[in-house]
């Protein structure tokens, strides 16, 4: 039985890429040593999948930033404002991925999403009435050649047609005016590689597991049969993952295409459409079997079980999706024995692939396999011991533990009295920039290189800076600036009960960001109080209030790597009722305004509507309720959501009951606005008005237009002013400039409303 991976991480066995890609942007580097790093990368780890025996081994997988970039910049799909800089191919390729601030002109990035139901984003390609579609460039090509050099024969992969239409924007043009080009790129692509004799080409189409309507399958099944008209020699692969492709199933089975790939871990009913419905026996089934995006051990046995009910001698073993989505390898950490051998990461899920290929081969004797015998007596191993108190605490909830009182109108009056704050109020997500002073500081407190009462003034003295420069430039709500935080995430989960912290387990969350999530490893309950002492002190150094800042419940687990013994709804109660704990203590310390980010609150949102609320939002709204449900009228609930598309969840967004929601609002054009209004939407909003993902700072006239537009759409009682998100992957700089701006647009705005008010 063949092995192969749906895709590779890129960032390399110690974030190499970043560090080269950063040092670019820095102008420390050229582009001959970014590029000569990404091609030692992409040769590391195609020799690395050879050693280890995997038989299909992908290219262009490698991305300098995203791949749905890669594809559109690949098909010419470059809206004008890029063009028109007349930057280096490389330079324009990053400026429709950061925007672009200098002497070639000013242009914000294109809009960042998240990736399905996955932490990492992608850049939302854009087609323009005069987009011309072709066949402009030649990466998929050059790493095919650069493989075939070294002797490794490999499976290219590009994003396929149809998932890029339905991701894509269009702006004053419709997909059908640019269908027949997109098709003939695509066949360009094919036949280009069928003249460089590559054997697969890899169609990655995961928009196929969502819910398709008959639209959608109509032009899905006429783009892959235009596609697939010509002869050719090179075989096709569809790839999907992330669910089943339940609506359309039958109709991939009559493509002429020679691989289908099929998720078997997040698809429930995969398995059962293959036991109705059949599968071609002229056509190979890869079959992700091996979890793209846990970091748990294969239960050999389990997935054995699942590979005897499939046509074996078509099967060819692979992973449900990209291993973009985990670290590189356990090798790289400290863990006990006992820890590291229940976790398996990219590169030992390699390994996984090749002892299910031996074992299923071995079909009664497997049992013989010494690999098996071994998997299978960590599986019969109890892991954890339960914390029986915190079950019963959990089995005895009732509906008004997760009912705030009163309602959300008549808090809104007591609030409005108890705060005193300006119409238009400003403030901040969060963070502040995480200066190498900052990141060096912690990391010499973690070697035990400073004492814990010096990197303690340090920290206050940063909070004092931080608080000091709010108040200057006028802000109304401050943050103390977070800079004792390493991540949002990380930080409570080291506070935690339940949590295992890596070394150096990174995952890509976009470009040149990396997260490391925690590893929740048991039951989940607070230790000690987490922020209350720090944000204390910031809110001794001023009289205007300093917002609590916390993570809350579901971005917790969804930015983790969760349990899989336990429901992710249990798991997700757990930590609510610790984060509980943590509000009613900033409460009882006279902080009055606490903000509970729920950034990652869509992440894992069930692709399919159908499954929405009873999977997932029936608990997940909830959950987050839970957390502040005891708290005054006169205390403020804040959340934040960022990166996602969240117009067709406001009615569930509506319902944490929050007091003020913050939205990432500026790479998409403020199309949120409308929603909330067709929603209905009764809680305090405020829309982010300039994009922090990108180096460029706003002007104070930008600034006030997009300020005027949303008051076009938000009344001024309900509007808030604030960035897009947190603030501590930015310079120092930058960040100032931008608040400056914003804080005096606001004011200027706040002016001419007082005047206009008076005037009437």
């Amino acid at each position: 039985m063949k092995t192969t991976v749906v895709g590779f991480p890129r960032i390399g066995e110690n974030r190499e890429l970043k560090a080269a890609t950063e040092s670019y942007f820095r102008g420390d580097s050229t582009q001959e040593a970014l590029v000569g790093k990404g091609k030692q990368l992409k040769r590391m780890h195609w020799n690395l999948l050879k050693e280890t025996g995997i038989h299909l081994i992908p290219s262009n997988d490698f991305s300098f930033y995203d791949t749905t970039l890669d594809t559109a910049v690949l098909l010419n799909i470059i809206p004008k404002r890029y063009q028109e800089l007349k930057l280096s191919p490389l330079d324009t390729y990053f400026a429709l991925a950061r925007g672009y601030q200098g002497d070639a002109g000013d242009v914000t990035a294109l809009p960042m999403k998240k990736w399905f139901n996955t932490n990492y984003h992608y850049l939302t390609p854009e087609f323009e009435k005069d987009t011309e579609v072709k066949l402009a460039g030649t990466k998929i090509f050059d790493e095919y050649t650069e493989a075939k050099e070294l002797g490794i024969e490999t499976r290219p992969v590009i994003l396929g047609p149809f998932t890029l239409i339905k991701l894509a924007e269009f702006k004053d043009t419709t997909e059908q005016e640019h269908l027949a080009a997109l098709i003939a790129a695509y066949k360009e692509i094919i036949r280009t590689l069928n003249e460089h004799t590559a054997q697969w080409l890899q169609l990655d189409e995961p928009y196929l597991v969502k819910d398709l309507s008959e639209a959608d399958r109509e032009l899905f099944l006429h783009i892959y049969h235009e596609l697939t008209l010509e002869p050719r020699t090179i075989k096709l692969l569809l790839q999907t993952y992330f669910g089943d492709v339940r609506d359309i199933y039958g109709d991939i089975l009559a493509l002429n295409v020679e691989g289908i790939g099929l998720d078997f871990v997040e698809g429930k009913q995969t398995a059962d459409l293959i036991a109705a419905l059949g599968f071609p026996q002229n056509k190979q089934l890869f079959a992700g079997v091996v979890n793209g995006k846990n970091i748990w051990r294969n239960d050999y046995q389990q997935t054995a079980d699942l590979l005897n009910v499939l046509p074996k001698e078509q099967v060819v073993l692979s992973t449900s999706c990209s291993l973009l989505h985990v670290p590189f390898s356990v090798e790289q950490e400290e863990f006990p024995l006992e820890v590291a051998q229940h976790f398996s990461f990219a590169k030992e899920k390699l390994t996984e692939l090749t002892d299910l290929a031996v074992i299923s081969s071995l079909s009664a004797d497997a049992s013989a396999n010494e690999r098996y015998k071994n998997n299978q007596v960590l599986f019969q191993k109890k892991r954890v011991i339960e914390n029986q108190l915190l079950t019963h605490k959990i089995a005895g909830l009732a509906a008004e533990d997760f009912q705030r009182q009163p309602l959300f109108e008549e808090r809104a009056v007591v609030q409005k009295q108890a705060l005193s704050l300006p119409v238009l109020p400003t403030t901040t997500i969060g963070s502040f920039p995480q200066t190498r002073e900052v990141k060096a500081t912690r990391a010499r407190f973690k070697k035990n290189q400073i004492s814990q009462s010096d990197y303690r003034e340090f920290l206050k003295e940063k909070i004092a800076d931080c608080v000091a420069f709010q108040e200057e430039i006028g802000l109304d709500v401050l943050v103390h600036g977070e800079f004792e935080r390493n991540d949002m995430v990380e930080y409570f989960g080291e506070n935690l009960e339940g949590f295992l912290f890596s070394k150096n387990a990174w995952v890509q969350s976009y470009g040149t960001r990396c997260v490391k999530p925690p590893i929740i490893w048991g039951d989940v309950s607070r230790k000690r109080p987490i922020t209350v002492d720090w944000s204390v002190f910031a809110q001794g150094l001023t009289t205007k209030p300093v917002k609590g800042m916390l993570t809350g419940p579901v971005t917790i687990l969804n930015w983790s790597f969760p349990r899989e013994d336990i429901s992710i709804k249990e798991s997700t109660l757990q930590i609510a009722l610790a984060i509980q704990e943590e509000v009613l203590d900033l409460e009882a310390n006279g902080i009055k305004i606490i903000q509970i980010d729920e950034a990652a609150l869509r992440e894992k949102l069930p692709l399919r509507k159908s499954d929405w609320y009873q999977e997932y939002l029936d608990w997940a709204i909830p959950a987050f309720r839970l957390v502040h449900s005891k708290v005054a009228p006169q205390t403020q609930i804040h959340t934040h959501m960022c990166y996602s598309e969240f117009a067709d969840i406001l009615p569930a967004i509506d319902q944490m009951d929050a007091d003020v929601i913050s939205f990432e609002a500026s790479r998409s054009n403020l199309s949120l606005l409308d929603a909330l209004n067709a929603h209905h939407f009764q809680t305090a909003v405020g829309p982010g008005v300039y994009d922090i993902h990108s180096p460029r700072v706003p002007s104070v006239a930008e600034l006030e237009k997009t300020i005027k537009i949303l008051l076009e759409k938000i009344s001024v009682e309900k509007l808030w002013i604030n960035p897009d998100c947190g603030l501590k992957t930015r310079g120092e700089k930058e960040t100032f400039a931008s608040l400056e701006n914003l804080t005096r647009a606001a004011v200027q705005v706040r002016e001419a409303l007082v005047y206009e008010t008076v005037r009437e």
